[in-house]
Parts: C-alpha cells; sequence; structure tokens
C-alpha cells in the first residue's frame, strides 16, 4: 500500500510539473524587463491610435501554394501554381491597397536544390520576392510597429516527408537578432513564420529566446493538426505570446489582429462568418503580457471598444497591414454590450469599424470578469465574442496543457531520444537472443535524389544533398515508425515462429497443431505489416526516384530480407536448429 501511494505521490509530482512548465500563466511571466509605459492615451470615444492586421495559413502569406503531386504521395514545384498564386495579387490589386508581406512555408521549399535554382518560383511569383529574414517597420501618426519574420526553410528543400522541420543556423541567429535590435524602438514588435517554435531547430540559446522582446509571434504549420486541436495558443516564459493558425485552403481561416492604443487584441475566424467582432478594450486577460503592453490603460480607459467586420470581397479584405475603414454594406442592427450577465447598452459607431461604449472600470477592479458583445446587422446575421478580463495584473489563467506541450517542446529532441531508446532496445534483444555477440551498425536509410537531379543519403540523424548536411528532424520519427511498427514485430514473431520449429512443428503442422484463434491474428497483422513495408517502399519510390528504390537498405532491402528471413525460418534444416532444440529442453527441465 505504501508503494503504491508513493508511487501516487511520484506520479502527481510529475503531472504538477508538467503542468507548470507547460501550462504557463497568463500575467505571472517576468523572465523579461519590462518596458516603461505611460498610462496615457488611454482608450476613448475617438477612432485613434488603431490599427489591425491580418494573417492566413496555407493558400497566403504562409505556405503559398501546395505542392505535393497527384495521389499527394510525392512533392514537388508547380509554376502553374505559383502563376495562379501571382494572378490573385494583381487582378485583386490588393498590393495596391495593403502591405501584404507573403513568407515561404515547408511546401514553397518542396524539391528546392538551391536558393539561386530557378525552381526556387518564390523568388519569381510572390509578394516580397527575396529569400530569408527580414524586417518591416510600419509607421503610424501614434508610432512605429515592426514585423520580423523568421524564415527557417531548408536550403536545399528535399522532398516530402524529410522537409517538416524548419532549421536556423548560428549566421541567420545572428542576424535576427540583429533585426530584433532594430526594432527596439518600435511600439511593438511582431514576429511570424511559417513552423512553430517547436519545429525549428535552432542552436543556443535557442529562437524563443531570440524573439522575447516580441508581443507575439504567428504562424502556421500545424493547420490545428488536421481539426483535433482547433486552438493552439501559448505563451513563452518571456511573456510572448504564440498564436498558431489554421490553414487557409482547408479550413478557410485566417485571423484579424488589432493594435488599439498599443493594447494587443486578436480574433481567430473562419471565412464567410460575419459579422466579425473583436473586442479591443478591455482585452482578455490570457493573452497579456505586462511586460510587453500597457495594461493600465485599461484601468484608465473611459470606452469600451470593438471593431466590427462586415462582409466584402475577399481580395479586398485580406491583407497584412490594414488602415483603411470599410463601411458595412447592411445597416447595423445592434451591438450589444454586456459584463457578467448585466446589460450595459449598446455601442455606437465612432467612425469605419470603431463602435464605443462609455463604461467605469473601477466598477471592476476586483476578479476576472466576463465581457459579451452581439452584432446585428439589417439582414439577420450576427456575431459573437465573449472573453475574460481582469484589472488586477497579480491574478493567473492557464492556457490548455496539449496545446502548449505541442508549440513549447523541442521535439526533435524527444525524438532523437525515443529513436535512441528503441534502437538499443532493439540491439539488446537481438544481443540476449544472440547471446551477447556483438550487433553491426548500420549504414543509410537510401540512396537517391533527395531533389530532383542531386544525389544525397538519408541517415536518422539528418540528409546530406549536394555536399550539404541538414540536421535530423523528422528522420526520427521515420526511425521510431519503422522499428515499432516493422522491425520489433518482425523480431517478436521470427521469435514465435522458431520456438514452434524447435518444438518439432514444420509451417503446415503449426496449423493443426497450434489453435487457429492465437496463430490467425499473429499471421494476420504480421502480413498487413509486411505490405505496410511493401507501400512504403512504392512511397520511396514515387518520392525519391527509382535509384531510391533499388538503394534502400531500411525500406527496399528489408523487405527481400524479410522474405529470406521467413522462408529460412520455416524449411531450415531440423538438423541446423538442434542445438537450440537441446538447450531448450534442458532448460525445460530444470525449471
Amino acid at each position: 500500500m505504501r508503494r503504491v501511494a508513493a508511487g501516487l505521490l511520484i506520479a502527481a509530482a510529475l503531472i504538477a510539473v508538467l503542468v507548470d512548465w507547460y501550462a504557463p500563466l497568463g500575467q505571472q511571466q517576468l523572465l523579461v524587463q519590462a518596458r516603461s509605459f505611460s498610462a496615457d492615451p488611454a482608450p476613448g470615444p475617438e477612432a485613434t491610435n488603431l490599427f489591425w492586421i491580418v494573417q492566413a495559413s496555407r493558400g497566403e502569406p504562409s505556405d503559398l501554394v501546395d505542392g505535393r503531386t497527384k495521389g499527394e504521395l510525392g512533392s514537388d514545384q508547380f509554376e502553374e501554381e505559383w502563376q495562379i498564386y501571382q494572378t490573385i495579387l494583381k487582378r485583386s490589386k490588393v498590393m495596391e491597397k495593403t502591405k501584404w508581406l507573403d513568407i515561404k512555408g515547408n511546401h514553397d521549399t518542396f524539391n528546392v536544390p538551391s536558393l539561386e535554382s530557378v525552381r526556387n518560383y518564390y523568388r519569381k511569383y510572390s509578394a516580397w520576392q527575396k529569400d530569408g529574414s527580414f524586417h518591416y517597420v510600419h509607421s503610424t501618426p501614434f508610432g512605429k510597429y515592426s514585423f520580423i519574420c523568421v524564415d527557417a526553410t531548408l536550403n536545399p528543400g528535399p522532398k516530402r516527408p524529410y522537409n517538416f522541420f524548419g532549421i536556423l543556423n548560428a549566421n541567420q541567429m545572428q542576424e535576427l537578432s540583429a533585426l530584433s535590435a532594430e526594432s527596439r524602438g518600435s511600439n511593438h514588435t511582431i514576429w511570424f513564420g511559417h513552423y512553430p517554435t517547436s519545429t525549428i531547430i535552432s542552436p543556443y540559446p535557442g529562437i524563443r529566446t531570440a524573439m522575447r522582446s516580441a508581443t507575439a509571434y504567428l504562424c502556421g504549420h500545424f493547420h490545428t493538426v488536421g481539426g483535433l486541436m482547433p486552438v493552439l495558443h501559448t505563451q513563452h516564459r518571456h511573456g510572448t505570446l504564440e498564436l498558431e493558425l489554421g490553414d487557409w485552403k482547408k479550413s478557410r481561416r485566417y485571423r484579424i489582429l488589432a493594435f488599439d492604443h498599443d493594447l494587443f487584441s486578436f480574433a481567430d475566424l473562419t471565412f464567410e462568418e460575419w459579422p466579425v467582432v473583436l473586442i479591443t478594450n478591455p482585452k482578455p486577460f490570457l493573452y497579456s503580457s505586462s511586460a510587453h503592453e500597457p495594461l493600465q490603460r485599461i484601468r484608465h480607459s473611459t470606452y469600451i471598444r470593438i471593431t466590427l467586420y462586415f462582409e466584402r470581397d475577399y481580395a479586398e479584405f485580406i491583407g497584412v497591414i490594414v488602415t483603411e475603414f470599410w463601411p458595412s454594406p447592411s445597416p447595423v442592427k445592434f451591438v450589444k454590450v454586456s459584463i457578467d450577465g448585466v446589460d450595459l447598452g449598446d455601442a455606437v459607431q465612432v467612425s469605419g469599424p470603431l463602435y464605443v461604449l462609455k463604461w467605469n472600470p473601477q466598477t471592476y477592479h476586483q476578479g476576472f470578469h466576463k465581457i459579451n458583445v452581439t452584432a446585428q446587422d439589417a439582414s439577420g446575421k450576427s456575431g459573437t465574442q465573449l472573453h475574460t478580463f481582469a484589472m488586477e495584473e497579480n491574478l493567473s489563467l492557464r492556457f490548455d496543457l496539449m496545446p502548449s506541450w505541442l508549440l513549447l517542446t523541442d521535439h526533435y529532441i524527444w525524438f532523437r531520444v525515443v529513436f535512441v531508446v528503441i534502437v538499443f532496445l532493439q540491439i539488446a534483444l537481438l544481443v540476449i537472443f544472440r547471446y551477447l555477440r556483438k550487433p553491426t551498425l548500420q549504414g543509410p536509410w537510401f540512396v537517391g535524389e533527395i531533389v530532383d537531379g542531386h544525389m544525397g543519403a538519408c541517415f536518422s540523424f539528418g540528409l546530406i544533398v549536394d555536399g550539404q548536411f541538414l540536421e535530423g528532424s523528422i528522420t526520427y520519427v521515420v526511425g521510431i515508425v519503422q522499428v515499432l511498427f516493422f522491425n520489433l514485430p518482425l523480431m517478436t514473431y521470427v521469435c514465435w515462429c522458431l520456438l514452434l520449429r524447435c518444438q518439432g512443428h514444420s509451417f503446415r503442422s503449426h496449423l493443426r497443431a497450434v489453435k487457429w484463434y492465437q496463430a490467425a491474428p499473429l499471421h494476420f497483422i504480421m502480413a498487413l505489416l509486411f505490405l505496410w513495408q511493401v507501400f512504403s517502399c512504392f512511397f520511396l519510390w514515387q518520392t525519391y526516384g527509382i535509384i531510391s528504390f533499388f538503394f534502400s537498405p531500411l525500406r527496399t532491402w528489408l523487405v527481400g530480407l524479410t522474405l529470406l528471413l521467413l522462408y529460412r525460418t520455416w524449411w531450415l534444416k531440423s538438423a541446423a536448429l538442434s542445438a537450440f532444440i537441446t538447450r531448450m529442453k534442458n532448460s525445460q527441465s530444470s525449471e
């Protein structure tokens, strides 16, 4: 009983540590020196000190094209996709109406041998047309706002699936540090990139430390994990928000962000759901950071402030930096505001999308409160936003555990650890079965065209393409899957077959001697796993060419070796097993 209690206490302690690390507290982070902010200007009834930004991922400013072949097995750069993207930009004249910052994602670098390659269509067809990280400064009458792009795409860009993680080398990290230093005079700094920080391999002190002065980091790539995690938000230890966004291509997801008197707010939205309601004052407590925002302005504000966005032509609406105010195509029927269930009245329009309602923030000076805003236009369409706010800065709310784990864990590290543990486990079992005889080491997993026309080799620890080394990341995941779902099951299956042989059975006789409901599931599962291994050979062929198919010890050669191994296991002459049979009988007699 004591052991059980001790085990439960240890488990509880580990869970507590996990929650503390991966579910950061809003408004409890002071690992970066807080900036000094003035209480003025406080949010009032004027349409000033306000602008907003729109972000989209995969299909717009992150992963500009799909880059996958028919059937989605292979990957490549298709110039037609890039031409369509450029045509949309030109016909919509979006670059004339807003500042359009389009950045590369991993799909935009599939099968690109170098930045100078003619297949690097980003240079030709994108709006920005420049490789690498950059710093854009947006100037307003009330200050400057910095936007720093993190380009962690691979160079050269391999095909799928080995183009999932981003990499920043020491020089790129120094460049980003210099860009960060340039932004120190700005009211706010927003970092943005395709990859979440958890999928960026970077040297010490790491990408999160480099962006510690940023208010938020905007990213895509995970695309809500296929809808399993519709909200992927967290906060770094330095107070920087990390906000992943679902994809535009399949989910039609986009995000509106606003700076209102330097208070940062945002809403993740689905296209064609109108009207859009974004409360900019008071802002959500969970997404607040006293290190980056003048939160005292909420306490000194005189008006609740709301921005409403209504249906218009998509090409006119989606941009990156937006400063124009557009009228609603349908008259607004009402904008109702309530706090803690108490109706405060209707907000009134000031100019463009800004609606305000007078309030007394001192009424809500203690604890948490919930504000609800519902807007409806004359056509009957309505939208609602509800969030929790607070005036006290010593309170705390936690981000969800799983999204925080996904965004804050350096996954390539634990992939390596798990891969090494599993490989050592397999080797240890082989050593035991082979009476401590030293196992041999393996070479590359395959050799082939990692990029079309450029030969390379894939190892567990990374890729070598044209003499350049790309550090391993997703390779460890492939290795883990290979060992868990084929190598170890195959080893176990062969040992079971050998046991039957040592008991005097042949392949035919064991079908009669062993109960069918015991033997049939084992044979069936192994057959499915073998078919999966055969399919992986086909996938390798489709992705990296015919050479990779014939020069792949991990895939094609293992298929042939498996067939040979099973043939030898069942049709090996009994005399060759005599030594094992004798040892087994001696072991059984001594028990």
